[in-house]
């Protein structure tokens, strides 16, 4: 009877050290996972983003502005208002040509009669009332365009497609492009999906863009691009321009 009692003991005692044992386990994996899950989220969240370093070599960085010409620029905005957006636009103009860096503007135009232009079958017709203004394509003169700026004269959306963006940016070794204008969601976004897609570096200057609504402008800031690129605001690409 005494070496049964024993027996059982040793049972007993061997299958509570079994089940403090899987529950360690069970505790020490939900704690990797949780720390996995944050870590994910981290790497996910734009906002972390904000205090890494960013290191820039002008001689191969483009500075691309979309569409700050006196048709666009004259429309409402949101969640900034077109000056903010122009004023940051000349700070990082002004320290890429001191940098040594290269300018590129665009805009966007076509024949009178709209025939080069896309009229696409869409629940949303984006169509002018009326003949524009002469001027509507002209680059706003707060952009004081140098002779060695690149100008790009697109006809949709993106800057890529249909001009000789690529070739000049290739041409000269350039891999790293600075984005800025308007839209947020329209013009900057297109072109940096075309960039995105062809290889280059992309820096997105988060306070010199602004979008057609708050909303949309977030969403191309805080889901889209972190995950093409960087972004980062004015202050942060002109110190690395200067540096």
């Amino acid at each position: 009877m005494r070496e049964e009692k024993l027996r059982r003991n040793a049972a007993n005692e061997t299958e509570a050290d079994l089940d403090k044992l899987i529950l360690e386990i069970a505790s020490q994996a939900s704690q990797n996972l949780e720390a996995g899950s944050a870590t994910k989220e981290q790497k996910l969240d734009p906002k972390l983003a904000q205090g890494i370093g960013l290191s820039l070599e002008p001689r191969h960085t483009a500075i691309v502005v979309i569409d700050l010409q006196k048709g666009i620029a004259r429309m409402p905005g949101a969640p900034l208002p077109a000056a903010t957006v122009i004023a940051n636009t000349v700070r990082l103009l002004t320290a890429a040509r001191q940098a040594g860096a290269q300018p590129v503007l665009v805009h966007v135009g076509g024949s009178a009669d709209g025939a080069d232009r896309l009229h696409p079958t869409a629940d949303q017709q984006m169509r002018f009332t009326g003949t524009p203004p002469p001027d509507w394509s002209e680059l706003i003169p707060e952009l004081d365009r140098q002779p060695g700026d690149i100008v790009i004269l697109k006809r949709q959306w993106g800057a890529f497609y249909g001009t000789g963006l690529d070739l000049q940016l290739r041409r000269r070794g350039l891999t790293t492009v600075i984005l800025c204008g308007i839209a947020t969601e329209f013009g900057v976004e297109s072109t940096a999906r075309d960039a995105y897609e062809r290889g280059y570096g992309l820096i997105f200057a988060s306070d010199a863009m602004t979008g057609m609504s708050a909303e949309s402008h977030a969403n191309a800031i805080e889901r889209i691009f972190p995950r093409m690129g960087r972004v980062r605001s004015t202050d942060e690409i002109v110190a690395a321009l200067e540096s």
